[in-house]
């Protein structure tokens, strides 16, 4: 499906209200809908829901009581698609008009 490196686009960058309070203190830095990032690595959260950590987002290692460990949180893959090769290509062109 997803791959390191790859780029995708955040597709649902919404927060259910039960959870506003606790992600916004597990994690200070939270994704934008409509951005593009790239993949640097993958969760399985103990197969509780795939999780996805991005190249241009950062976030401070927690402990989580429902999977016994400490980590960076990860953002959940459904909130993603892959980026097609012509939004690549102008995310390039973009890039390039700035310099």
């Amino acid at each position: 499906m997803f791959q390191i490196g790859e780029k995708v686009i955040c597709i649902n960058s919404s927060m259910q209200p039960h959870t506003i309070e606790e992600l916004k203190k597990d994690m200070s830095n939270w994704v934008k809908k409509d951005e593009h990032y790239t993949i640097r690595g993958f969760t399985s959260n103990n197969g509780i829901v795939d999780g996805v950590w991005l190249e241009e987002i950062k976030n401070d290692y927690k402990f989580f009581r429902l999977i016994d460990k400490f980590q960076e949180p990860a953002f959940a893959l459904w909130r993603f698609r892959k980026l097609e090769p012509a939004e690549i290509q102008m995310e390039v062109v973009e890039y390039a008009d700035v310099a």
